[in-house]
């Protein structure tokens, strides 16, 4: 598929604004082993007020006990991918369940309003996600809102130290739930925010206990549509802008210069930075405008070359030629763009870029979007 139909399809995904358009709203519901998934899924089934959900479950043999409770207390539709190794064959398994479904629902023969997709503990979530990008059929029919990624706060550091797949559905993640927070203390439940956040800053966190989250937060979260709002925490802006301990010229005027964080000298939050996970994020901001064909080749050629490692990349960006706010975001090699609103008088024309991946090159990012501006 060309970037081009990439972009079209992204930006008709981006444009929808939800259930209204037709399109059937899927929630992508991530976590590793024993973070409490089935706990928060039967808690939203029973309090969707209302509304029909379709569940797609891809989970490994012995835990597909959990669909007798599921189905017993909610009459929801639930469908079972037991496929055993997910990453080669969730993408067909997924599209096939999904075009069924769709078929399905058009015959008058399931009724739902949306879909959530339990993935297993072990699942990276981005061959998921792209499912609903990379196929028309599906694309037409599906908007996925948003992957939830829950984490257990007790065993949370363990399972980001050993395993890349905990670190990639963090960085996945349009919205993070902490469960198991009471069986740690304060200071522990702090230092893993911080952690998560410098993995991904795109996605809020709350906590979860037994599932009890408000469906606000679960439902129509809009973690996909291309909008103009890029939430970042203020405080991590703030911190990322130090990390580089250069000024990239980013017309940042800081009286103090900050290095590297791994210093630790001067960081007024927890010294967690002996993580050093392979999962990172960060941040570009200028006030220069970019060049558009400049920016448009540089970032092509970064998502061929990262596009594996990139999980999440979003940006509002300041484009010569235009007085309207250019909004872009991906997920690995899929890319999309769209014209956002224009940029008010009294605003100030800043891009603000996010990344999100795996051991990305940061230098040769920032300074090769800094050979793009204008």
């Amino acid at each position: 598929m060309s970037a081009a139909d990439t972009a079209a399809q992204a930006s008709a995904q981006g444009a929808a604004p939800g259930p209204a358009q037709g399109l059937i709203p899927a929630t992508i519901l991530t976590g590793f082993l024993g973070s409490g998934k089935t706990t928060l899924l039967k808690r939203v089934l029973t309090e969707a007020h209302g509304q029909k959900i379709a569940v797609i479950e891809n989970e490994f043999g012995e835990e597909n006990i959990d669909n007798d409770i599921l189905v017993s207390e909610t009459q929801e539709q639930i469908i079972q991918l037991s496929n055993g190794c997910v990453c080669c064959t969730i993408r067909e398994d997924l599209r096939t369940t999904l075009a069924d479904l769709a078929a399905k629902r058009r015959k008058g023969e399931l009724d739902f309003e949306r879909v959530v997709i339990e993935t297993t503990g072990l699942a990276d979530p981005g061959p998921v996600a792209q499912t609903f990008f990379m196929d028309d059929e599906i694309a037409e029919t599906f908007l996925l809102d948003s992957i939830l990624t829950l984490v257990d706060a007790k065993h949370a550091h363990d399972q980001l130290d050993t395993r890349q797949e905990a670190r990639r559905q963090v960085g996945f993640a349009d919205q993070i739930f902490l469960s198991k927070t009471d069986l740690v203390d304060a200071a522990a439940v702090d230092a893993l925010s911080h952690r998560l956040k410098h993995m991904n800053p795109r996605a809020p966190q709350s906590k979860a206990h037994f599932g009890e989250v408000p469906i606000k937060d679960v439902f129509d979260l809009r973690g996909f549509n291309l909008n103009a709002k890029l939430e970042i925490d203020p405080d991590f802006l703030a911190a990322d802008e130090h990390d580089h301990g250069h000024d990239h010229a980013h017309g940042h005027d800081h009286g103090h210069e900050h290095h590297d964080h791994e210093h630790g000298e001067h960081c007024d939050h927890p010294h967690h930075h002996h993580h050093d996970d392979d999962v990172k994020s960060f941040v570009f901001r200028s006030e220069r405008p970019f060049n558009p064909a400049k920016l448009e080749d540089f970032l092509g050629a970064i998502v061929q070359v990262y596009g594996p490692k990139m999980l999440r990349y979003k940006g509002v960006l300041n484009m010569n030629g235009t007085d309207k706010k250019v909004i872009f975001q991906g997920v690995h090699q899929l890319m999309g763009s769209d014209l956002g609103p224009k940029w008010m008088p009294n605003e100030k024309k800043v891009s603000k870029m996010v990344f999100i991946g795996i051991d990305l090159p940061k230098d040769i990012l920032l300074q090769g979007l800094e050979g793009c501006l204008a």
